[in-house]
């Protein structure tokens, strides 16, 4: 069992876990990502790290409520304690030099991303962080951003602040204006289908990471299959990173809408149990 040291709400929706896993921290890098339960017969979720601190054996985790069992984790106080916790999972991110990089993020896409911003940093790229969410309330991390990007572009579907527009009209902006050398995205699926297409029109090399249905992590189970570049791929152990104009995203998505009525279902039976 890890003990959760912090907690804190980025919005009613979302919220941030300091969890004790000195292991955990000390292993992790950029990319790599936990699975999670709460209570013996809980749910098992991955959820990628979002930063590490070795001295004090802790890791950073976000988690946006949705379902059951992200309701269940958001439910959590500091002092409790989360029943399992597995990782570090998945490849880590490929880092090096490339000279340019955009990094896209869409609503809580953006704590997994900025581990990556960080390193790719460190390596001595120039890095445009493009932050996206439906409004001003969904931004998160900004402030930490900034700090370690070269530019930070802000975008809000409805303009309430930054830029009124999509996460690609910001992509866009800085394509028509300088060279990018690669894109990152993270966030919704349907996002990132829409970023990959952009940048293939651009001819510019871009990774997707996927975040999709997983329960053992390691490649055994099945259910995190996807097809990039024709092929079956497992996102658990060969991701969560992948070539994202390989990535088929109609397949991820139908797949990631699978269990839709059953989720709908079993969260109208908790909320009437409740009564």
């Amino acid at each position: 069992m890890n003990k959760i040291i912090s907690k804190e709400y980025f919005s009613a929706n979302v919220v941030k876990f300091v969890v004790e896993a000195p292991l955990i921290a000390k292993a992790r890098r950029a990319g790599h990502f936990v699975i999670v339960r709460v209570g013996e017969k809980g749910e098992r979720i991955p959820l990628t790290i979002a930063d590490a601190d070795i001295s004090k054996g802790t890791i950073t985790l976000v988690i946006q409520r949705m379902g059951v069992s992200s309701t269940k984790l958001c439910a959590l106080e500091a002092g409790d304690y989360i029943t399992d916790l597995v990782g570090p999972l998945g490849k880590a991110t490929h880092i090096e030099n490339f000279g340019t990089v955009v990094c896209a993020c869409g609503g809580v896409g953006t704590a997994p991303m900025m581990p990556i911003v960080a390193a790719l940093k460190k390596a001595g790229n120039k890095v445009i962080t493009v932050l996206a969410a439906r409004t001003k309330e969904l931004i998160i991390l900004e402030e930490q951003m900034r700090g370690y990007s070269d530019e930070v572009i802000v975008m809000t579907d409805d303009g309430s602040y930054g830029n009124k527009g999509l996460v690609t009209n910001g992509i866009e902006a800085v394509i028509q204006r300088e060279k990018v050398d690669m894109c990152v995205t993270i966030g919704p699926a349907i996002m990132m289908k829409f970023v990959s297409i952009l940048t293939k029109k651009y001819e510019i090399p871009t990774v997707a990471s996927l975040n999709t249905i997983m329960v053992d992590g390691t490649g055994m189970c099945g259910a995190c299959r996807v097809t990039i570049g024709g092929k079956t791929k497992f996102v658990c152990v060969d991701g969560p990173e992948f070539d994202a104009h390989q990535v088929d995203f109609d397949e991820m998505l139908m797949r990631l809408g699978g269990y839709k009525d059953q989720e709908k279902e079993e969260m109208e039976h908790k909320i009437l149990h409740k009564k």
